[in-house]
């Protein structure tokens, strides 16, 4: 079973879901942004549910906001509850209150989590519970489809996702993300920053090209909006070399490199790393530019990557040596920024290379999902030096399930 398999299937041909989606997809055509939540409430009802409320993740990962028509109910951690399991786990959570059953079910954006939909239905539904688990499933589906595409329209869902101020620098960061997790029958992609309020020079970025996936992984020098911005410039001129088609891994990294050496002064830079990975063959090209070793987990074991490194970004020292791994199915690979492993508890103990490793394998072990993994991941460190981040922490995971399935 891949990472995206976990969701229940939907109840076939059933009229009420038929009804849930049609008053959904109607309502939504000339929709204000902030009426999606009165909307899927409404498509709620129609499955029997009582009450029904849309919660966002915040931009940590920490907590779940009501949005909108349930902004009355109370935010709820993602550790230690129900509704957070569900987000946590990306699968349904049901449990009976009184004479009412509440079911947490996860909104997804293909495997990307973007929070939860809790309905309240009377104890025992009209639908059996098997049933009715998957046609809110279902509607929560369609739902995050609707938000998605609303979000561009209006400040809503942005501003529910802000436990805190967002600084400009980090404004700027997350303005130019991609969707921080993606699955399909052979490969699964999660990633995560932090400071996520505080962002400013670390960035991830990653497409999924017919049978070849490309990532980058980049952390321009500094702080603030100047960090932001060389960041910013560093992934566009990635993203506009690796679009025009037909250029390698050392073209495009070398567009790099001269865009931020003649854009900034001669002492600034960014390390980063770009990568390939074949989707049938498992094979694995990577380019170091001044950056930290990624890590190759294998078999319940974790080693770094080693391989000739290239100069950081900006200080003309690319010469384009390659390193290659050959990936095994259910290999995974973890990228990861300097701050990760720099990041000192209030006693100046590093957070370490040894003590992500072995939270790596053990989260592995686990049978986590990547987003779960790397969500830990980096809410240990920032943990660990318990204090505001000194430095950017950011991860990028990726696992090779094998060239048996066939993406879509």
């Amino acid at each position: 079973m891949s990472d995206s398999d976990s969701r229940p299937p939907a109840p076939a041909a059933d009229p009420r879901l038929a009804a849930a989606h049609r008053r959904l997809l109607e309502g939504a055509r000339s929709a204000h942004p902030d009426d999606v939540p009165t909307l899927v409430a409404g498509a709620a009802r129609d499955l029997g549910a009582v009450e029904a409320t849309l919660f966002l993740a915040d931009f940590s990962q920490r907590r779940l906001t009501p949005l909108g028509a349930g902004a009355g109910s109370a935010p709820i951690d993602i550790d230690g509850t129900l509704g957070g399991r569900a987000f946590r786990f990306s699968t349904p959570v049901t449990t009976t209150d009184g004479e009412d059953q509440q079911v947490w079910v996860p909104l997804l954006d293909g495997a990307d989590r973007v929070g939860v939909l809790r309905a309240r239905v009377p104890a025992p539904g009209e639908l059996e519970q098997p049933e009715l688990v998957a046609a809110l499933q279902s509607l929560a589906d369609l739902a995050t489809s609707v938000l998605i595409t609303k979000r561009r329209y209006g400040d809503a869902m942005q501003r529910t996702s802000r436990r805190q101020p967002l600084q400009l620098a980090a404004e700027l960061r997350w303005a130019s993300l991609p969707p921080l997790s993606f699955a399909s029958p052979s490969l699964a992609i999660a990633g995560i920053l932090e400071p996520a309020y505080e962002i400013a020079g670390d960035t991830f970025d990653y497409a999924v090209n017919g049978r070849r996936a490309h990532l980058a992984i980049l952390d321009a020098m500094g702080h603030g909006l100047e960090a932001s911005r060389m960041a910013n410039l560093a992934v566009s001129t990635y993203r506009h070399a690796r679009r025009e088609g037909g250029l390698g891994l050392a073209a495009m990294l070398r567009r790099v490199d001269e865009i931020i050496s003649t854009q900034f002064a001669p002492e600034r830079f960014v390390t980063g790393q770009l990568a390939t990975v074949d989707l049938d063959t498992g094979t694995l090209e990577l380019l170091n530019a001044g950056h930290p070793l990624p890590v190759l987990l294998r078999h319940g074991q974790a080693h770094p990557i080693e391989g000739a490194a290239n100069l950081p970004l900006g200080l003309g020292g690319v010469d384009g040596r390659l390193a290659t791994v050959r990936l095994q199915p259910g290999d995974a690979v973890l990228f990861l920024t300097d701050g990760v492993i720099e990041a000192r508890s209030p006693g100046g103990e590093l957070f370490g290379m040894g003590r992500l490793v072995d939270l790596l394998v053990k989260a592995d072990a686990s049978g986590l999902p990547p987003p779960e993994i790397v969500r830990r991941l980096c809410h240990a460190v920032v943990d660990h030096e318990s204090t505001d981040l000194r430095d950017d922490a950011t991860l990028l995971f990726v696992r090779w399930h094998g060239s048996g399935g066939t993406d879509a």
